[in-house]
Formats: structure tokens, C-alpha cells, sequence
């Protein structure tokens, strides 16, 4: 009766337990009595045994979670669209930038402006119709000035088309002339559309960050609460 007692505490000594009384004392007991320690020696191996047990045999699952999983990722094909269909506007956004630029030409280097202009007049046009080209070039190549730039050129679209229409039922400008207006206005267009486009793109990036920053925050508290349960 008086063994169990300390065979007591040497089952919780192994499990890292209150012993219920002094070690000390239950050391004393140890070295005067053969069979406690004996009996100590016997429980720390099979502890040790059932401790170190090989683990049960897991089975492999590589294939079957490989052969589950998608053969793309979710929106890679909406991805794909989204870049042909920017690369198709800014290539013809690029193609209209030359085509306004072979326009300013002919005026800013010859001073030959369209219905006998004068020199000065047509030196003005050329250079103007220059900058746009490259306003539409610069757009192009950086759609992301494409919001920058599109305030300046569609005050000037909204200003020109009604005064070159007003124009050309009074008769006072060809129809050949009126008609080169509008790669301006398919430029402004194109600018307004890659600028849409591009603000769209920025903003949902953003609030996908913020959402996976939500999320990683939530996991965190969450993990916090679970941390302290434990401990408690």
C-alpha cells in the first residue's frame, strides 16, 4: 500500500505531472526499495516504446490531388482576354498617333496649310496637330497617362466637332478636311477607353488587396483567440 503511493508519483514524474508530494521524498523511496525502482525503470520504457511508436502508413494522394486540381487557374482566360483586347487598342491607337502625325507633316515643314492658309497659320496647325499625334503615341506606349491626357484632348474634340460640322454645312471647309478630323476624334476615343480600362484594373487590384489583407488579419486574431485558449 505504501509503494502505490509512490509508483503514483513516478507515473506522473513521466508525465511531466505534479508528483503529489516532495521529490525529494519520493527519491529517498527510490533508493530503499528495489522493487519501486525496478518497477520505475519497467513504466519509463514502455512510456519511451509507446512515445516513439512508428507512425500508421499514409497513403499517397499526390496523383489523385493533382488530377483534381483545375487544368488553369480561375479567370487566366479572362486575364488573356484582357491583354489581347489592350494590346489590339493600343496598337491602333498607335497606328491613329502616325497617321495624325503624317497629317501635321506636310503643314509644319512646307507652311502649305489646307485651303491656301497662311505660313504662320499652318506652321500652328502642323505643330498642333503634331502634339496631338504624339499625346496619342505617348497614350499608346504608357496607357496609364492615358487619364492625364484625356481631359486635354477631349475639351478639344468636344470644342472642334461642332464648329467643324457648323463649318462644313456653311460650306467653308471641304469634306476632305472635315473627314481628317475624325482620326482625332477615334484618337480621343481610344484614350478614353484605355483610360477606363485602366482605372478599372487599378481599382480591383486595390480592393483585392484589401481583401486579402482583411483576411490575413482575421487569421490572425484568429490564431491569437485560439493561442490564448490553449494557454488558458
Amino acid at each position: 500500500m505504501q509503494c502505490a503511493r509512490f509508483r503514483e508519483a513516478i507515473s506522473a514524474r513521466l508525465d511531466d505531472e505534479p508528483l503529489g508530494m516532495p521529490a525529494a521524498e519520493l527519491d529517498d523511496h527510490l533508493d530503499g526499495c528495489p522493487a519501486c525502482t525496478a518497477w520505475a525503470r519497467d513504466a519509463a520504457t514502455v512510456t519511451r516504446r509507446a512515445r516513439l511508436a512508428p507512425s500508421p502508413a499514409i497513403p499517397d494522394l499526390t496523383a489523385a490531388v493533382l488530377s483534381a486540381l483545375p487544368r488553369e487557374l480561375p479567370g487566366t482566360a479572362a486575364a488573356a482576354r484582357t491583354r489581347v483586347v489592350d494590346l489590339a487598342l493600343r496598337i491602333t491607337l498607335v497606328a491613329v498617333a502616325v497617321a495624325q502625325a503624317g497629317l501635321a507633316w506636310p503643314a509644319l515643314f512646307s507652311g502649305s496649310g489646307a485651303m491656301s492658309a497662311p505660313v504662320h497659320m499652318a506652321h500652328e496647325s502642323g505643330a498642333w496637330n503634331l502634339a496631338v499625334a504624339a499625346a496619342f503615341l505617348a497614350v499608346g506606349t504608357w496607357p496609364g497617362l492615358g487619364a492625364g491626357a484625356l481631359p486635354f484632348l477631349g475639351s478639344f474634340v468636344v470644342l472642334l466637332v461642332p464648329v467643324t460640322v457648323a463649318d462644313l454645312l456653311a460650306g467653308h471647309v471641304h469634306v476632305d478636311r472635315a473627314v481628317a478630323h475624325g482620326l482625332l476624334v477615334v484618337g480621343t476615343l481610344l484614350v478614353a477607353v484605355l483610360a477606363w480600362r485602366t482605372s478599372t484594373w487599378r481599382t480591383s487590384t486595390w480592393r483585392g488587396s484589401r481583401s486579402a489583407g482583411r483576411g490575413s488579419a482575421w487569421r490572425r486574431t484568429a490564431r491569437a483567440a485560439g493561442s490564448r485558449r490553449v494557454a488558458a
